[in-house]
């Protein structure tokens, strides 16, 4: 009796665990943070142990994917991109439940390792809303995939491809839009026109941010950033000043919007084009990375008005600079991990280097943090689980199928579960 009172207690301790939907890029709040527990440390795709399951996927992108009850959103491209698809899975058995075709885009340059589906979908629990590469922006009801609305005024044009993600104010939808100028047949670097190098290499004046009303898809408000450069860098909203802010960086520039009207209520400088790592934020501070060349960690304080750079700045870093996988915070440490598998943790409040871990391997997909691990997502499959801390502690390194390379989506974290995007494969991990 002791014995099965005991099991009765684990499974409504098990069952009561708080669960939470992972509603967009890096989850709820944007940070890569999860209050899920119970989650998997160790698996083996091999043999299968810790894989609920793995299905196969027709549709090809970038975006993560993103989980709301017991259901798996993905979008993604056939046609060689042309094609845009929305896809619903059963968190449970990974059966899909519904594939909409939602449109079909006109096919521009990017860089090798976008894609034609970059931008990660988010959703307010009652519809979805996907971005794709050619700037159309569409929104789908959860339940049954039904397209409510699309909207293509912006034709977007940059050298990389689009690789921001969308994110919700209340009943707006925030889109940052900070492309170059379009030029008929791009050039190989570095011959390149100056017309091509406008927005790119050459700061300029034509990058916006664009909020749309969810309930119809109409512009509410689009905001332009001044003298900014290309980048791929998603939004954080928060409330800041007594106020709805969008935090929106982009290259040369890290920006706050008033949510609601778009007004640009102040700016920071940070040098370098081409930013992609998403920002993070923690004790009363943003930690970003700039993008080529200039490419530093900076720490500024939140609040202010107009040009805050020197009056917010404080600390820059120039050693372990990602410039693709975001930052991580876990108070009070700030975790960066490099394209080449270097692991750079710094004190939050000064900048400086708590230690430096060669891990190996390529990165791409940006580090999660529950459940007291973090997991980071090599481009080879490898997932290290490590602990947090002032000294590396390595809890698990687990691979996935050997032809499931390269792996650049961000792990997504739900009811218990890792949901791991490749090219070619869904996988959902539990203990």
């Amino acid at each position: 009796m002791r014995c099965a009172a005991s099991l009765c207690w684990l499974c409504l301790f098990l069952t009561t665990a708080p669960a939470e939907d992972w509603t967009r890029f890096r989850g709820p709040t944007g940070q890569g943070h999860s209050i899920e527990q119970h989650l998997p440390t160790a698996w083996n795709a091999a043999t299968g142990t810790g894989i609920r399951w793995q299905v196969p996927l027709a549709i090809a992108g970038w975006s993560s994917p993103i989980v709301v009850g017991n259901r798996v959103y993905l979008s993604g491209t056939t046609d060689e991109g042309k094609s845009c698809h929305v896809l619903a899975l059963d968190a449970d058995s990974g059966q899909t439940i519904w594939d909409q075709e939602v449109l079909t885009q006109t096919i521009e340059r990017k860089e090798i390792k976008n894609s034609y589906a970059s931008p990660t979908p988010v959703t307010d629990g009652k519809r979805l809303y996907g971005v794709f590469a050619d700037g159309s922006v569409a929104a789908l009801e959860l339940n049954s995939g039904e397209v409510a609305w699309i909207n293509r005024d912006v034709k977007f044009y940059s050298r990389h491809g689009l690789g921001s993600s969308p994110v919700l104010a209340g009943e707006l939808l925030i889109m940052p839009f900070d492309g170059s100028n379009r030029v008929d047949k791009a050039g190989n670097w570095p011959d390149n026109s100056p017309e091509e190098k406008l927005g790119w290499q050459d700061p300029w004046d034509k990058s916006f941010v664009t909020a749309y009303d969810t309930r119809t898809g109409r512009q509410v408000w689009s905001s332009k950033r001044g003298m900014s450069r290309i980048a791929h860098v998603t939004p954080l909203v928060m409330e800041l000043d007594n106020r709805t802010q969008v935090i929106s960086p982009a290259g040369d520039v890290i920006q706050g919007f008033d949510a609601q009207t778009g007004e640009l209520l102040w700016t920071a400088r940070n040098f370098g084009e081409g930013v992609t790592p998403s920002p993070a934020t923690g004790d009363g501070m943003i930690f970003t990375s700039s993008g080529f060349g200039d490419t530093k960690l900076r720490a500024f304080r939140l609040g202010g008005t107009d040009d805050v750079t020197e009056a917010n700045l404080v600390w820059e870093q120039e050693r372990g600079v990602p410039t693709q996988p975001s930052l991580l915070y876990v108070s009070p440490l700030l975790y960066a991990i490099s394209e080449s598998g270097v692991l750079t943790v710094f004190e939050g409040a000064s900048g400086d280097q708590v230690y430096q871990q060669r891990i190996g391997g390529n990165f791409s997909a940006s580090p999660v943090y529950a459940d007291g691990k973090i997991y980071l997502l090599a481009e080879d499959g490898t997932v290290h689980v490590i602990k947090p801390g002032p000294e590396f502690e390595l809890l698990a390194k687990n691979s996935l199928a050997e032809d499931d390379a390269p792996c650049q989506a961000s792990i997504a974290i739900s009811n218990g579960r890792l949901f791991i995007r490749t090219p070619s494969r869904l996988y959902a991990i539990e203990n």
